[in-house]
């Protein structure tokens, strides 16, 4: 009886501890599996790592037993582009680097202005001493006409309006005088150079001008003995050769300024006629151009301080 008894009980007992194995197997290899997911996912970051995913993923989860199905690894959410940090990153920059080529310019044409206004200003002194009070005034005057805009544009963003007001009336006035002062050095220096081309001697005045002393001799010579027929035509002679002669000094002096020439003709060209400014047109325009391009450092200055500002913020 003892035999049957465990006879009958050990084919009962076998099977249940294989079971049990595959059971622990099954569950040791779900949790190395799961191990491996959780790596997977954390790696997945990187595109680097895409291609080095276990082969266990590309088994889809349909063909895996109920226990062996592996959790799929979590995806990234997608990161914002790159391209619009780098437009906001670049955008400061570049406003910054132009705040500081205006910053640059600025001070060029303020120390173009203050030379203009303090060379002007001591030619005017009948003395030494006068010419040098008169540099100092035009030196401090073109140095408050640089830094008074920022300083009143300043003061009006801290609330003290009246200060402000009272510093842009001071920078309309020395504003004006180192205007005029930058007239009276352009006109001068302009004036000087276009009479000193116009005096030169070229070939054709030369002849016209030996052509002239011929003539004159000859009708000297002939209108000795009285006036005649051939006097008149020595002296009619003399008038045609002046005239040749006034005509070659005239295109000498029309190229003399040969900027204001072609200007004139290209406006004319491009308006197809309509528009025919003469010398004296070109010559105010670029008088005036002259006078206020090397008085607008503080101007300029200003824009460069704000557009400083702005990229800082």
């Amino acid at each position: 009886m003892a035999d049957e008894t465990i006879a009958s009980i050990i084919p009962l007992h076998a099977p249940m501890k294989k079971r049990a194995k595959r059971a622990a197997g099954r569950n040791a290899t779900s949790r190395r599996r799961r191990k491996k997911a959780a790596v997977a996912a954390e790696e997945l970051e990187s595109p680097s790592s895409a291609s080095l995913l276990p082969s266990e993923f590309l088994i889809p989860p349909e063909f895996l037993p109920a226990n062996d199905v592996v959790a799929e690894p979590a995806v990234a959410p997608p990161q914002p582009p790159a391209t619009s940090q780098r437009n906001e990153a670049v955008t400061p920059a570049r406003v910054h680097l132009a705040s500081i080529l205006l910053s640059i310019a600025a001070l060029a044409l303020a120390a173009v202005g203050i030379t203009i206004n303090g060379w002007f200003a001591r030619s005017l002194g009948s003395s030494d001493v006068a010419g040098w009070l008169f540099l100092a005034v035009g030196v401090a005057a073109d140095l408050v006409a640089l830094v008074m805009p920022s300083c009143a544009a300043g003061l009006w963003q801290c609330g003290q309006r009246v200060t402000a007001l009272v510093g842009w009336a001071v920078w309309v006035m020395t504003f004006v005088f180192a205007v005029t002062a930058g007239i009276g050095f352009a006109s001068t220096n302009i004036s000087d150079v276009t009479i000193a081309r116009a005096s030169r001697v070229t070939p054709a005045i030369a002849n016209a001008q030996g052509a002239l002393s011929d003539a004159m001799a000859a009708r000297d010579r002939e209108c000795k003995s009285g006036v005649g027929k051939f006097c008149r035509e020595r002296e009619a002679a003399v008038v045609e050769r002046r005239q040749i002669l006034d005509s070659a000094v005239a295109s000498v002096g029309q190229t003399a300024d040969a900027q204001s020439d072609a200007a004139i003709k290209l406006v004319t060209w491009i308006s197809g006629g309509m528009l025919r400014p003469t010398l004296e047109d070109f010559a105010m325009l670029r008088l005036v151009l002259l006078a206020l391009l090397p008085q607008i450092g503080g101007i300029l200055l200003l824009v460069a301080r704000h557009a400083a500002l702005r990229s800082r913020h």
